[in-house]
């Protein structure tokens, strides 16, 4: 019988085929770009070159606004100074000292100009007084880093001049807060939580509905800001603080913070957290005036400070603090217009934002 060779294909054996058609050729780079934009690697990769830009923009903006504080327009009120022959003198030095940053608003009696203090219009007070002195009455609350600044100013103006000077502080700081920063500690906690809470019932509870989702924001604002206020007096004491206006105030910050959140997440979808922390912390933090005084930021960031929930915020909770007596509208009017518009947004175009529930007919569910 004649041997088979082993390397000889058996008949039944199937045979390849050629490669031919779509089937054989090698995905082209179209294929493969659709391919990735369909993948978890895009938004990853996207992300990636996100949170480096985010990375060196909040250092460069918290960099820019606090690591050089520079006077610019420093109100002061003066008194008597053209009463005097080293009065004018000495209010020369104090303008070329400070680089002609000093705004000067002339009162003819220290009384009215102490008034301006309180109304938070000038942050200290040049009184020339008889004998060729001056008093140099600072508001450290107005200001910790602008009366420092003065303060130190003005006793080598003096000297330089031959001008004996005392410096007096009108309106001191709390011992527990040795240098302002509590309450822009409490007001930066504030915007923080109110929109990671936006995120996290994003996240956590996308079921909600849109009048859900407004309700348990402003549940976790209300409970948050008494949880905040809390903390930092009663346990803490480093703020004495009017309780229920403190705890109101930061309620209405972080219920603001939270709804801009859900009004971006609305608008453009999962990439809301991009204009959301540019907002608030980039351009709202840094130019609030809580770390460093409105008269020592960059004149532009002390002049959009105020518009924005963490500046409003700071302001309101200041005057609160400190100048009860003087409360003023504005501060309270921008949270609530941040609040107002973000939630209407948010209302109007609530059938595109990514959460609730579907509701179908009744015969749907059986």
């Amino acid at each position: 019988m004649p041997e088979i060779p082993e390397s000889s294909p058996s008949a039944d054996a199937p045979r390849p085929r050629p490669p031919h058609g779509e089937h054989g050729r090698r995905a082209g780079w179209p294929e493969r770009w659709e391919a990735f934009k369909e993948s978890p690697f895009l938004p990853a990769t996207v992300l990636v070159f996100i949170l480096a830009a985010a990375a060196g923009l909040f250092a460069g903006s918290y960099t820019y606004a606090m690591a050089n504080p520079t006077p610019r327009q420093v109100p002061t009120a003066v008194v008597g100074a053209e009463r005097a022959t080293r009065g004018e003198a000495f209010l020369t030095g104090m303008e070329k000292a400070l680089d002609a940053s000093i705004e000067i608003h002339r009162y003819d009696t220290v009384a009215a100009a102490r008034e301006a203090v309180e109304q938070q219009e000038v942050f200290a007070i040049l009184d020339v007084r008889p004998g060729e002195r001056v008093a140099l009455d600072v508001s450290g609350a107005s200001g910790a880093s602008v009366a420092d600044l003065l303060a130190e100013t003005a006793t080598k103006v003096g000297r330089t001049v031959g001008v004996p000077v005392t410096v007096h502080d009108l309106n001191p700081l709390q011992p527990g807060d040795p240098r302002g920063l509590a309450i822009f500690y409490i007001s930066l906690a504030a915007v923080i939580i109110g929109f990671v809470g936006a995120i996290q019932l994003s996240v956590h509870a996308r079921a909600l509905n849109p009048a859900e989702r407004i309700a348990f924001t402003l549940a976790y604002a209300l409970l948050g800001a008494f949880a905040i206020a809390a903390v930092v007096d009663w346990w803490l004491g480093a703020l004495d603080l009017p309780f229920v206006q403190s705890w109101l105030i930061l309620s209405l910050t972080m219920f603001a913070s939270g709804m801009v959140f859900t009004m971006f997440n609305t608008l453009v979808g999962r990439w809301s957290m991009i204009p959301t922390w540019g907002l608030m912390v980039l351009l709202g933090n840094p130019s609030s005036g809580g770390a460093v005084s409105w008269p020592l930021l960059p004149s532009v960031l002390g002049h959009i400070g105020r518009w924005l929930p963490p500046g409003a915020s700071v302001n309101a909770q200041h005057t609160a603090v400190y100048f009860n007596g003087h409360q003023h509208a504005f501060p309270y009017l921008v949270l609530a217009a941040w609040a107002l518009v973000a939630s209407a947004v948010f209302w109007v175009w609530r059938h595109r934002h990514p959460g609730g529930r579907e509701r179908g007919p009744a015969h749907a569910a059986a």
